[in-house]
């Protein structure tokens, strides 16, 4: 238990937030892993300033879990702290304090506590370790790490666990999610005039009450999962700026939104209906102004959605290891999905709450981090 606090000690120093680089980190956790004589595989974005990593423990042969966690964390600007956010601090209340304690070092924490103890099992099946960057603005390095994994590797994998807290209950579901920005050009005018001109204003709240009616049209339709909360595919409108001045008309307008999917769901088919309604208004309006223009762009590609049967062999294999039987979904994006896209069983399961998740004084507690090292280990001891 010592060994992984220590571990996370240094793992949550590292301040590295979601879309920078992340390669001190990666260095920290490959010469770990060289100490111990695992070797690592880098996979790097385009500019190699970032990179993901993946290894083994274990025999080159089908059938092994993959343990999969994230290196980045999310910012602790204007949030208030009454400890150092990135130095490890331990209180009497058995809670170790830090940016990314819970949100997910705690796991990487445990995985590397492992490694010698996983290295000394006659393993029949390998463990393979898997850890990405850029989770926390769009699960942007997983796809690639998956990819990497399924061509690096002559064998192929049976599970992949991923390690978001989940208070070690078993999570076989997760919503998709993409976020969109929607830029309407419209004509400047005077106020007066709102009815030769086009107010990208106004052509911004029809749209956004169409996403809102869309929503509600997929509640209608029976588009329900009473597995999540809410058991709908939600779409939202978190931010929008346009106009001036009360009198002038505006000529631009720009929203943000973000569909939630439940999995029967897809955020690309809600934005293919968003586009053909755009285009249809754009038809319209043009006699008035040839200039109007909608344009949505996402501001990252979609994650799908997670839907792990109950029956899957992963779903069960958790459940004996932990011994909760009980199924959890989340209505947050995670990596589950894209592993599951990948061919992998996938299912969340790791320390720590996601209620501390994002928030000033995130903690994990240390029979939570303790929790999950004995998980880790019972994975082994499992594939002996």
């Amino acid at each position: 238990m010592l060994q992984a606090q220590e571990i996370l000690s240094k793992l949550v120093s590292f301040p590295i937030l979601g879309g920078e680089g992340n390669l001190e980190i990666i260095d920290y956790i490959e010469n770990f892993l060289s100490e111990r004589d695992v070797a690592s595989v880098r996979v790097y974005n385009k500019e190699k300033n970032k990179a993901s990593l993946h290894a083994r423990i274990g025999p080159a042969v089908d059938g092994g879990v993959i343990l999969s966690g994230h290196t980045d964390v999310v910012p602790v600007e204007g949030q208030e702290w009454v400890t150092e956010p990135f130095e490890l601090i331990e209180k009497e209340d058995g809670k170790l304090y830090a940016r990314g304690s819970a949100d997910m070092k705690g796991f990487i924490a445990c995985c590397l506590a492992n490694v010698g103890y996983l290295k000394s099992l006659n393993l029949s099946k390998p463990i393979y370790f898997a850890f990405s960057y850029d989770e926390e603005i769009g699960c942007l390095g997983a796809p690639d790490l998956v990819k990497a994994i399924n061509q690096y590797y002559n064998e192929k994998p049976k599970f992949a666990i991923i390690g978001e807290p989940s208070m070690m209950k078993p999570t076989n579901g997760q919503k998709g999610i993409c976020i969109y920005e929607t830029s309407v050009n419209g004509s400047a005018g005077h106020s007066s005039r709102i009815k030769q001109e086009v107010s990208a204003v106004h052509e911004s709240m029809r749209l956004v009450l169409w996403l809102e009616n869309k929503m509600n049209s997929l509640i209608d339709k029976g588009h329900v999962d009473h597995r999540f909360t809410p058991p709908h595919t939600s779409i939202h409108i978190g931010k929008i700026d346009g106009g001036i001045a009360p009198n002038v008309i505006a000529d631009k307008c720009v929203f943000t939104w973000d569909v939630r999917s439940i999995p029967a769901d897809k955020p690309e088919d809600v934005l293919a209906e968003f586009e053909s309604y755009s285009k249809e208004r754009e038809e319209e309006l043009r006699a008035i102004y040839p200039g109007f223009k909608i344009e949505t762009k996402a501001y990252h590609p979609a994650v799908p959605s997670l839907d792990t049967p109950e029956n899957a062999e992963i779903v069960g294999l958790i459940r004996e290891l932990t011994g909760i039987k009980e199924l959890d979904t989340v209505a947050y994006a995670a990596e589950a999905g894209q592993f599951a896209e990948g061919g992998f069983q996938a299912i969340i399961c790791g320390p720590g709450d996601i209620m501390q998740a994002h928030r000033a004084n995130e903690f994990i507690s240390k029979e939570q981090l303790s929790m999950g090292v004995d998980f880790i280990k019972k994975i082994g001891d499992k594939l002996i």
